[in-house]
């Protein structure tokens, strides 16, 4: 039997997942999990890089020794790092809002479409390179992203991992290289770019130190480093026509092509391109996600969560819906007062209790969903059959079952783990155990998974999309 260890950090929580292979499969369990609370210092959001450093090496400790470890986290943020290699600060999280403005700037500067010809990225606030034209990088000599920070702090070396480096907006989307033209007009820093790699090549070794911590040794092997990256390797598919949607905190919604899409249709839909194991394209559309239940949870002091949708299923549909993607929901705040607020301004009446409000939430995201995977499948032209529902949003069970009812399609849900699986299953690959993604997949598909067939009633969807379309700011 093979083992392997998953650092798989989320922006709500991390864990280390250790997978087991044998003739029968792969087994999955959880050695450690752990909370990833952001910290608010001087009127800045940041993360606390060190707190999950400790946790992750605890969780390794826990997992015994295996065979390889394999790290990967949310995109776009990053840590600095002087000469020496040391730590410039606590990276800050990407809700933070020291980047207002700065994409407008930008944009009104380079130009939108001459961006989205090289990058191919959904214009979203955060992206790394607006975060970097806000931190105006000169005293650094590296930029780490967040899953290259933790694997230089576990062996030092230093790389940037390509799944993870197409998500900042300044990857060439068609040479996956650094775009150094752009890097230069921008005025960034060429030195602060590592050196790339791809999911499976090595990245070194467990530095004395740590080895000498955990009690035993191993390679670190790079994986997908972007989360969803990882998740989408492990979606258990067959064949080409399935649609994804890795849902947790974001809802990452879209399709796997072999070549970007980067025609004016689909600049205007604000769709990314970015870049997933072997070469492929992931090319989907972020919406806000469990997010807006994740903080309408912690506004109401954390209620059971299993009676609350239990009594949001019995709660009248289509009651009042909201766009999740609305600016308002990005930051940290008493959410059902925003999706209130949101409602009134739609001409709609507001949520009345938590149950109505989850509710709203709930159809909400089918909604973007929806929306996305049509979208994705008219400008990509590739046909999809069925959607694969991965990550933690697979166990809401009435968020699977509006989402079938809404796409009009059918839902598979799980693996629930679906990253840290993806991130396993590269090792695999990686150590000679598993032949190709198909492979991986199939792997996959032996994984609990559950089945949801759409209703077939379009009409109140219809309905619902319609009322967002005419009242999102800018129409009619």
């Amino acid at each position: 039997m093979s083992r392997f260890a998953a650092v798989d950090l989320g922006a709500s929580s991390g864990r280390v997942m250790l997978g087991e292979l044998s003739g029968e499969g792969v087994r999955l369990s959880e050695a450690h999990r752990f909370p990833n609370r952001p910290v608010r210092v001087g009127g800045t959001l940041h993360w606390d890089i060190l707190g999950l450093y400790r946790e992750v090496v605890h969780g390794l400790r826990l997992a015994g020794p295996v065979d390889s470890v394999g790290v990967d986290s949310w995109a776009v943020d990053y840590g600095l790092l002087d000469s020496g290699g040391a730590l410039l600060g606590n990276p800050v999280h990407y809700r933070d809002g020291r980047t207002d403005g700065v994409m407008e700037r930008v944009t009104a500067a380079v130009g939108a479409a001459e961006l989205y010809d090289v990058a191919g990225l959904q214009f979203l606030p955060f992206n790394t390179v607006y975060q970097l034209l806000a931190d105006r990088p000169e005293r650094a000599e590296r930029m780490l992203l967040i899953p290259d920070l933790l694997s230089y702090w576990l062996t030092g070396e230093i790389g940037a991992e390509l799944t993870n480096a197409s998500t900042t907006g300044l990857l060439d989307v068609r040479t996956h290289g650094w775009a150094w033209p752009l890097i230069k007009d921008l005025g960034l820093p060429e030195r602060i770019f590592p050196p790339l790699r791809a999911p499976g090549d090595p990245a070194g070794t467990l530095r004395p130190d740590v080895a000498g911590e955990l009690g035993w040794t191993t390679a670190v092997t790079t994986v997908a480093s972007h989360d969803t990256a990882s998740a989408v390797a492990a979606v258990p598919a067959a064949g080409s026509r399935f649609a994804y949607i890795s849902c947790g905190t974001w809802s990452l919604a879209g399709v796997e092509l072999s070549e970007p899409v980067l025609t004016p249709e689909s600049l205007a839909a604000d769709f990314t391109n970015e870049t997933g194991v072997d070469g492929t394209v992931r090319y989907l559309r972020n919406v806000m996600g469990l997010w807006l239940l994740q903080e309408s949870l912690r506004a109401w002091g954390d209620p059971e969560l299993v009676p609350l949708l239990a009594a949001a299923g019995a709660a009248r549909p289509f009651a009042a819906v909201v766009d999740p993607d609305t600016p308002a929901f990005l930051p940290p705040g008493d959410m059902p007062t925003r999706i209130a607020a949101e409602c009134r301004r739609t001409g709609q009446e507001p949520p009345a209790d938590p149950p109505q409000v989850v509710r709203c939430i709930l159809e909400s995201l089918a909604l973007g969903h929806r929306r996305a995977i049509r979208q994705a499948v008219a400008l990509s032209g590739r046909e999809v059959e069925v959607i694969h529902l991965v990550g933690g949003g697979s166990r809401n069970d009435l968020l699977c079952r509006l989402t079938a009812d809404a796409c009009g399609l059918p839902v598979v849900a799980g693996p629930v783990e679906a990253t840290a699986l993806g991130n396993i299953l590269v090792q695999a690959r990686t150590a000679g155990l598993v032949a190709d993604l198909a492979e991986m997949r199939a792997l996959s598909a032996a994984q609990p998974l559950r089945r949801y067939e759409p209703a077939g009633d379009d009409a109140p969807w219809a309905e619902a999309e319609a009322l967002l379309e005419r009242t999102r700011p800018g129409r009619g």
